[in-house]
């Protein structure tokens, strides 16, 4: 019933940008799409884009290496319109390849915050996730966690879990603490974490969140719509590894909890370029928004969105206000931080 409703309210509120499709002898209006995201509810707002506007929706998918490798090697013969990924590190790496086109929109700068797009109109965030502390409701009294650099102190040791450093979220959150802390005591807290770790760093998140349950390790540096998704699950076992921790934002006394981003961009060679800047306006709606935040667990860019009831039961938090571009400006002093202490 609510996606029904919901479908209508899309389709009713973008109705301003119909195209008329005409008579069977024109050219079909298209948008071709790479993304890394996977989601079916992505899928299902393509959809909705296109009973809106006519405009029919071409997704090519893959990790979001391979879709910048793509687009590099196809170069002017590119057929992409538009380059969805996750993480402002990774949306940095394509600006940098000069694989997007700046864009002025009135629309987008209305609905997304400065902090979540490119100062020069390179890419927009379409949603942001808080990277938290998943720690274990039996041996852990959430009273003894404060911020990500006091999981550096002694008394974490063996008890940290989280992903490689060849994790774009993990290079993302050691580019804010350059941002914020300066490169030396980043680096020192990278070691010092390193230290603390339950064990040798890999998995997802998800499996920073089961290795809690089962006992491995005590808090986990995880994002936060994973919990969102675990919690729901139709699989027993991960809301059940879910159920059994709670989650912090760290640094609400100070500069606020690291987020990250999804975000997209035009691309250079464009085809449909004005189609791609519908569909990312489409996305940016207060509608799709809320879409997104009720099935993915996501936080809206649009300020106009409400959260998911999950998100509201987590109750607001403090997020760290760095425009986003940093951490893909501090990334590979990141990565060259990473790979100095020793953290794989």
């Amino acid at each position: 019933m609510f996606r029904n409703i919901l479908k209508s309210i899309l389709i009713a509120s973008f109705g301003i940008i119909l195209l008329s499709c005409g008579s069977s002898g024109e050219k079909e209006e298209i948008v071709n799409v790479y993304t890394h995201r996977h989601y079916e509810a992505d899928q299902k707002l393509f959809d909705m884009f296109t009973e809106a506007t006519g405009i029919k929706v071409n997704v090519v998918s893959a990790s979001a290496d391979e879709l910048i490798q793509k687009l590099e090697l196809e170069g002017a013969n590119s057929p992409a319109d538009v380059l969805i990924t996750v993480d402002a590190g990774r949306l940095h790496r394509a600006e940098s390849k000069g694989l997007f086109q700046p864009v002025t929109s009135e629309t987008l700068n209305s609905n997304i915050p400065s902090k979540f797009r490119d100062p020069e109109g390179y890419w927009f965030g379409m949603t942001y996730r808080a990277r938290i502390l998943a720690y274990s409701n039996e041996r852990v009294n959430p009273e003894e966690l404060s911020t990500y650099e006091a999981l550096a102190e002694e008394k974490w040791k063996g008890r940290i879990l989280t992903r490689s450093s060849e994790n774009i979220y993990n290079q993302s959150l050691l580019a804010s603490i350059i941002a914020n802390d300066g490169k030396e005591a980043a680096e020192q807290w990278a070691a010092a974490l390193l230290a603390n770790m339950a064990r040798e760093p890999k998995g997802s998140d998800r499996d920073q969140v089961k290795a809690v349950a089962a006992g491995e390790g005590d808090v986990a540096i995880v994002n936060t719509y994973y919990i969102g998704i675990m919690l729901n699950d139709a699989n027993e076992e991960e809301r059940k590894a879910a159920e059994k921790i709670s989650i912090f934002f760290p640094n609400q006394e100070d500069r606020g909890t690291h987020i990250n981003i999804s975000g997209a961009g035009v691309t250079k060679y464009a085809p449909n370029k004005d189609n791609a800047i519908k569909l990312l306006e489409f996305l940016s709606t207060k509608e799709s928004q809320e879409f997104l935040a009720n099935i993915n667990f996501e936080y809206p860019v649009n300020p106009k969105a409400e959260f998911s009831d999950l998100l509201k039961q987590w109750g607001s938090f403090k997020a760290d206000d760095l425009n986003l571009s940093v951490l893909g400006d501090n990334n590979s002093d990141a990565v060259i931080i990473f790979d100095k202490v020793g953290w794989k």
